[in-house]
């Protein structure tokens, strides 16, 4: 098999407080491969973009990683000093955030932005980087790149500057996109054109996306494969079609069923009962056990199986059992 272009193994961060250590993400392991789409997806608070942050480096102190490890292409990157991982942010690894106003600087020009990436990782000269600053726009798709080159950030709509983000995180050719929540505040029109965007990208360059997100139908749409997080662990870990259509994990099935295209010509939208525990105040045994309808007293006595890439789909005592999926 090859090697997966990011592998997570137990990684764990903890956030040291007054009141003890809080863990945001608790023993999470899994794999994206070259080309591959993985979808993170989790109600607020379950880990998804701490998870995200973790393995770009850009978690704030107090917080870091407690134990677990993450490797790049193989090489492992959890334990590099701060500028050796400054060096792999842009050029190994690009970072697509929910908010483009806050991944591009109001006072330069785009072309500016793209080219100041470029030069600082590709052995280019500045004309060379020009050149492939305006290729980029026109790869996602910005209309009359050479002459929106040398517009600024507020010239551009939502959508568009959000193309533009992807292309700053595309420009110097990483091998890994970490796209946190990158379709949360556009329409749907120009999400559905987002999704497409990432699909295409990935598919051409074979770049390995992780796609955070809250939103199951961006999931269905654009991942190869789901993780599902609760309360910082990893819940559930499968193929997207299998996962969404048949979900193993009590708390998969509740959030398929609270989508509107779940619950089709039902009266009311399921709601799984209760909220998501504070990490200061987690319930013994499984997070998930007072939520959920199948719990029984070992749910309530221990955290319950890992689940580890290739070793079963749902980390539950007493997962739905259902025929397998074709």
């Amino acid at each position: 098999m090859t090697t997966p272009i990011l592998s997570i193994r137990n990684l764990t961060v903890d956030i040291p407080t007054r009141h003890g250590i809080l863990r945001p993400v608790n023993g999470v392991s899994y794999d994206i491969a070259a080309g591959e789409i993985l979808g993170v997806v989790g109600e607020s608070g379950a880990g998804k973009s701490m998870a995200g942050n973790a393995v770009i480096g850009l978690l704030n102190p107090p917080a870091h990683i407690a134990s677990g490890e993450i490797l790049l292409n193989g090489q492992r990157i959890d334990n590099l000093r701060r500028d050796d991982l400054r060096k792999l942010r842009g050029k190994e690894i690009g970072m697509v955030f929910q908010d483009p106003l806050t991944s591009l600087n109001p006072l330069l020009k785009i072309g500016d932005q793209l080219a100041e990436t470029m030069l600082a990782h590709l052995d280019i000269s500045q004309a060379e980087a020009r050149k492939r600053a305006i290729a980029a726009l026109e790869e996602v798709g910005i209309p009359g790149a050479a002459q929106r080159v040398d517009s600024y950030p507020h010239e551009f709509s939502g959508g568009m500057r959000q193309r533009v983000v992807i292309a700053l995180a595309l420009c110097a050719e990483p091998s890994l996109i970490i796209a946190d929540e990158p379709t949360t505040a556009l329409d749907v029109s120009v999400q559905a054109q987002i999704i497409a965007l990432l699909k295409r990208l990935c598919r051409d360059r074979g770049t390995a996306v992780m796609l955070i997100t809250h939103d199951m139908g961006v999931i269905a749409e654009a991942a190869d494969r789901v993780a599902v997080m609760y309360a910082g662990q990893l819940a559930e870990l499968g193929p997207v079609r299998e996962v969404l259509a048949a979900p193993v994990h009590p708390y998969t099935d509740g959030l398929m069923g609270s989508t509107p295209l779940a619950s089709r010509g039902k009266d009311r939208l399921h709601q799984i009962p209760g909220a998501m525990p504070r990490l200061d105040s987690l319930p013994t045994g499984c997070a998930f056990h007072p939520r959920c309808p199948l719990a029984q007293d070992d749910c309530r006595a221990d955290p319950g199986p890992r689940i580890e890439d290739g070793a079963g789909r749902a980390a539950c005592f007493h997962p739905i059992q259902r025929e397998e999926v074709a």
